[in-house]
C-alpha cells in the first residue's frame, strides 16, 4: 500500500509530512516555492489522512515504514526530509531508522519528547459531525464552532470535507482510528533514535511545543541539530508565517 502523494518540479527530491489531521494539500503554496529552488517536491498523505489509505494499525513505527515504501516505490534517495508535527515525529524516526536516504532533516514545531493527548474537542467535535443533516461546508462549520472556537483551526481541520456522492459529504481521514489511537500521536522517539546529520528544527514564537528544557532533548538525538524561531507565528507556523517559514528551510537547504 504506497501512500499517495502529489509530486511538484523536478531535481532533488524534497519530502515533506503533514501534522495530524492534516492533508499534503495543506503545503501546495511551500512546495511550489521548494519546487522552484530545483526540487522535485513530494507532498504526501501519511496514512488514515487525505488521499491515502485507511489502516487500523497507527504509531510512528509503521508511518516511519510507509514513507520508506513510498521512497523504494518513487525510487529516492538523497532527500531532504520536512515533517510538521506528527509529521515532525514520522520524519524524525524515518531519518534515525533510514539515515542512508536523508540528506537533510527539517522539524517543524515538534519535539522529540512525549505529549499528553490534547486533542480530545477536536475529535469529538468532528465525531458530532452528522452529515445525514450536514448539507455545505457552512453548515459543517456552524456544527463544529460548538467544539472548537477558533475560526482558522476549523478552516484547517474542515479541509477534510470532501463530497462522498452527490448531495452527501463525508470527511477523508479515518476518524474512528485516529481517534482510538491518538495516544501513539503523542508518543517520544525512542531514546536510542540518533541522526548524525545537518537538522533543522523551527519553532513559533508564540508556540509551547518546543520550549528551554526541549533543546537539550533535541541536541540528544540530533548532534548536529539547529534551532530557529519563527517570529509571529504559533503550532501553524508554516501558514502564519510562510515567508520567514520559507526563508528560514531556503537557507538550511542551501547552506
Amino acid at each position: 500500500m504506497i501512500l499517495h502523494s502529489n509530486i511538484l518540479g523536478e531535481g532533488k527530491p524534497f519530502v515533506i509530512l503533514h501534522g495530524f489531521l492534516g492533508m499534503s494539500d495543506n503545503w501546495k503554496t511551500l512546495g511550489s516555492q521548494f519546487s522552484e529552488l530545483g526540487y522535485q517536491v513530494h507532498l504526501v498523505d501519511q496514512r488514515n489522512h487525505g488521499r491515502s489509505f485507511h489502516d487500523d494499525e497507527f504509531n510512528y513505527e509503521v508511518l516511519a515504514k510507509d514513507i520508506n515504501h513510498y521512497c523504494i516505490e518513487h525510487d529516492l534517495t538523497d532527500i531532504v526530509l520536512l515533517g510538521h508535527s506528527m509529521g515532525g515525529k514520522t520524519a524524525m524516526l524515518f531519518a534515525a531508522e533510514y539515515p542512508e536516504l536523508v540528506s537533510k532533516l527539517i522539524v517543524a514545531d515538534i519535539s522529540p519528547r512525549f505529549y499528553p493527548v490534547h486533542h480530545d474537542a477536536i475529535l469529538n467535535g468532528l465525531s458530532a459531525l452528522n452529515f445525514n443533516e450536514i448539507k455545505s461546508r457552512g453548515e459543517a462549520d456552524k456544527a463544529l464552532s460548538s467544539y472548537v472556537s477558533e475560526a482558522g483551526i476549523r478552516m484547517f481541520l474542515l479541509k477534510n470535507l470532501y463530497w462522498v456522492e452527490k448531495g452527501k459529504l463525508g470527511l477523508r481521514i479515518n476518524l474512528e482510528v485516529l481517534k482510538n489511537e491518538v495516544g501513539e500521536v503523542g508518543e517520544s522517539l525512542p531514546s536510542y533514535s540518533r541522526f548524525e546529520k545537518d537538522t533543522l528544527f523551527l519553532r513559533g514564537d508564540r508556540s509551547e511545543y518546543i520550549g528551554v528544557g526541549d533543546e537539550r532533548i533535541i541536541k540528544n538525538h540530533f548532534s548536529k541539530a539547529e534551532i530557529v524561531t519563527i517570529s509571529n507565528a504559533g503550532h501553524w507556523l508554516h501558514a502564519e508565517n510562510p515567508k520567514d517559514f520559507y526563508e528560514a528551510v531556503n537557507n538550511f537547504v542551501n547552506s
